[in-house]
């Protein structure tokens, strides 16, 4: 892909973030495809070096960190048409005045999925094997945590997903191959693409008295919060583990704590409602329950990934192609 167009672009995104999020050579790629106006990403759109830079930009780049695109920061970018996310969700950036404007929006959700869906792969292969438990086990031959031994093992198992998302989709294709059985539960999930994706459509509360792993890949919408319930977790059988590298908002925690205290369940919990939990949190102290910080997204070297992606986003708008991972504002009542 060449153009012989370099559109005027900066950064914004939190101090001391630009080494990591595009890291070995990628300012150098971006540099070879738009007209870099400064090397130092923006923090705030607040100061003279901002109104400065927004008054001469077509692209802005934004990562974590970026502030918010309103009605008075779009007022200083007159020329501004395009928004590339090198990171996931949008939705603390993007406002009215972005989709009122028409500017094109991208997002590298689809690249931060990949290692969620790693991490969900890696916590569904040892919650079948019951690693969770044994390693509570051995460090307490007291514990009380689920290990169902004719449930143990990978084959024949069911896992229910919770949402044909990004990650979704890369978990399903990830588990092929495990000889498990693989169910979905989502409203916009056609019976074509579930026959495509090789899975079976289910309800919700038939998917969670079915599965053996409940793994949740839903947005945090509207109609999303609080939808693994007290009557979804009743539903499941004794020894199932649930999975949350979501959002917290999209279960109950005060119900998941108190199924959890029973011992009949075991949980993974990337994500947490509220996040982080009160350090004094019941479920900190549950021998069924891992806890991680919010860590199953990109980090590290994996940050690389998202880079690409934006960096390939802008020079196909440079180049007068059509974007591969747009974000519009119908999507946002789908999207995390």
């Amino acid at each position: 892909m060449s153009s012989d167009r370099r559109p005027a672009t900066i950064l914004a995104m939190s101090a001391g973030l630009l080494p990591g999020a595009f890291p070995d050579g990628r300012i150098e790629r971006l540099r070879s495809v738009v007209d870099l106006l400064d090397d130092e990403p923006l923090g705030s759109f607040d100061d003279d070096r901002a109104r400065d830079l927004l008054g001469r930009a077509e692209v802005l780049v934004g990562h974590w960190g970026c502030p918010t695109l309103t009605d008075r920061v779009l007022e200083l970018a007159p020329n501004l048409r395009m928004f590339a996310y090198a990171a996931g969700t949008v939705k603390w950036q993007v406002t009215d005045a972005v989709w009122d404007r028409d500017l094109l929006v991208t997002s590298a959700a689809a690249a931060n999925a990949v290692p969620v869906a790693e991490y969900t792969l890696a916590a569904i292969l040892f919650s079948v094997k019951g690693v969770f438990s044994f390693i509570e086990l051995e460090r307490d031959r007291r514990a009380r945590v689920p290990l169902a031994f004719d449930r143990l093992g990978a084959v024949g198992r069911r896992i229910g997903l919770v949402g044909a998302s990004h990650v979704g989709r890369l978990v399903i294709g990830l588990l092929a191959g495990h000889q498990m059985e693989l169910a979905v539960a989502d409203p916009y999930l056609s019976a074509q693409d579930a026959a495509a994706l090789g899975v079976e459509r289910m309800d919700l509360d038939d998917l969670c008295a079915w599965c053996d792993v409940l793994s949740l890949h839903a947005p945090d919408v509207e109609a999303t919060k609080g939808m693994i319930g007290v009557a979804q977790l009743a539903a499941l059988r004794d020894g199932v583990t649930l999975i949350n590298t979501a959002r917290g908002a999209l279960v109950d925690t005060d119900a998941l704590t108190a199924e959890l205290r029973t011992g009949r369940l075991s949980a993974v919990l990337d994500v947490t409602e509220p996040e982080p939990l009160p350090d004094d949190h019941e479920l900190r102290g549950l021998p069924n329950v891992v806890l991680t910080p919010h860590v199953a997204g990109a980090a590290g070297s994996e940050l690389v990934r998202l880079a690409d992606l934006a960096i390939d986003e802008v020079a196909r708008y440079a180049a007068g192609e059509p974007p591969r991972h747009p974000v519009r504002r119908s999507d946002l009542d789908r999207i995390a």
